[in-house]
């Protein structure tokens, strides 16, 4: 029997956990007195604060390892490929603002904004709180990522700074480990008591009849950005967009399966030898963009972000947008490597935005992570678009010119 429990619960995801959070959470704010609200309130609190504190740190590991690693590639192929991955992360997100702010005042009515109004008469308090200051802010821990990545790249191409990488990269491990083993698994506890303090101030149903249309919104702009990037990339690659699409589909249904853009790279690269990349420029591009490339992610966030800020009538500046898209598409460089990544490496930088409250946060993760899946399979399913571009571009203009072919 204990055998069997242990493989039901290592079978249940994160997001079948996050769904009976909800559901407990709703339960709980519903039917429970105040005071046993309270304690879910003040443990949902508690690990907001040690949230907070992880965030810089994990910033800081999976950034600096992200941006070292990359030393391991040539020169104008790593700078094109990255280029052309954070274009598609920027034009992607800004794309995404553009249709959320144009549909949500459509989708999202007047009675839902007013019953998600906080209301200071009906909130919880929490019975305990610590003030617990991370040991970097989220900028500080930005820059000192790029100094120590972007160094240990030029040392690590000159055979030095093993030492350094190897401090970094257990460090990174460390991160990892607290992430699966601790902030993973309690994750559930923080939306829970997120919805608890929702639906005892009566806002819950509100959010939740909004869900789903946010859902469909973002699945929507999901497909629509992969039939207008693998367009351009039968445009410059010389292949017919539809049958990239047709290949696509294999590492499109793999990453929507496991949430997981390692796990679907071998399926991905079958993908891309169908789609006739060459094999040097699918070896690379394919394992790089399934760190670097996250428009799918960045399709999400930006989505979830308009909707929350809707919600709530904070203003919203498209100025404030593209600063939080450009900031974001660099931050998330390797977060497909934790667990719920995009969304923990987006925290910090919510406030850009206006969504700093830990109920703001807590209601975008849950959001978020409900359409994971969707982003990955996005995500991966850019990146062979990204190799036909890039392939075509090398082989034309870069590789050695007696190596050049016209197609």
């Amino acid at each position: 029997m204990e055998m069997e429990t242990q493989s039901t619960k290592k079978r249940m995801g994160l997001v079948p956990r996050l769904i009976f959070a909800i559901l407990t959470g709703i339960l709980i704010g519903s039917f429970l007195p105040e005071w046993f609200c309270r304690l879910a309130v003040t443990a949902s609190g508690l690990f907001g604060t040690f949230l907070k504190f992880v965030i810089p740190l994990m910033i800081l590991a999976f950034v600096t390892m992200g941006i070292a690693d990359l030393s391991q590639g040539a020169g104008k192929l790593l700078g094109l490929t990255a280029g052309i991955s954070y274009a598609s992360t920027l034009i992607a997100g800004s794309a995404s603002f553009l249709a959320a702010d144009i549909l949500f005042p459509y989708l999202i009515h007047g009675s839902a904004i007013k019953q998600v109004q906080p209301s200071s008469g009906a909130s919880l308090e929490s019975y305990l709180s610590l003030s617990v200051e991370p040991v970097l802010d989220t900028l500080a821990a930005v820059l000192l990522a790029f100094i120590l990545g972007l160094s240990l790249s030029s040392l690590r191409g000159k055979g030095g700074g093993n030492t350094l990488y190897g401090v970094m990269d257990d460090f990174s491990h460390v991160i990892s480990q607290v992430l699966h083993s601790v902030i993973v698994p309690l994750l559930p506890l923080y939306i829970c008591g997120t919805f608890v303090e929702m639906t005892f101030s009566g806002k819950t149903f509100a959010v939740l009849g909004v869900l789903w249309k946010v859902f469909l919104v973002v699945l929507a702009l999901h497909l629509i950005y992969l039939i207008l990037l693998f367009s351009a990339a039968g445009s410059i690659g010389r292949k017919n967009p539809f049958t990239l699409l047709k290949n696509q589909i294999p590492g499109y249904m793999t990453a929507l399966g496991t949430q997981s853009s390692a796990a679907t790279i071998p399926v991905n690269l079958e993908c891309a030898e169908k789609d006739g990349i060459s094999e040097e420029i699918r070896n690379f591009v394919v394992p790089l963009c399934a760190n670097i490339h996250m428009a799918g992610s960045m399709i999400t966030i930006t989505s979830c972000a308009v909707a929350v800020t809707f919600l709530n009538e904070i203003p919203l500046s498209y100025s404030a947008v593209i600063g939080f898209i450009a900031t974001l598409g660099i931050a998330m460089v390797a977060s497909p490597g934790a667990p719920g990544g995009s969304i923990m490496t987006a925290l910090p930088f919510l406030p850009m935005v206006g969504l700093g409250s830990e109920s703001l946060s807590a209601l975008m993760i849950a959001l978020y992570i409900t359409q994971d899946s969707f982003g990955t399979a996005c995500n991966v399913s850019g990146d062979n678009a990204i190799g036909v571009i890039v392939d075509r571009i090398y082989r034309r203009w870069i590789k050695p010119s007696g190596c050049r072919t016209e197609e």
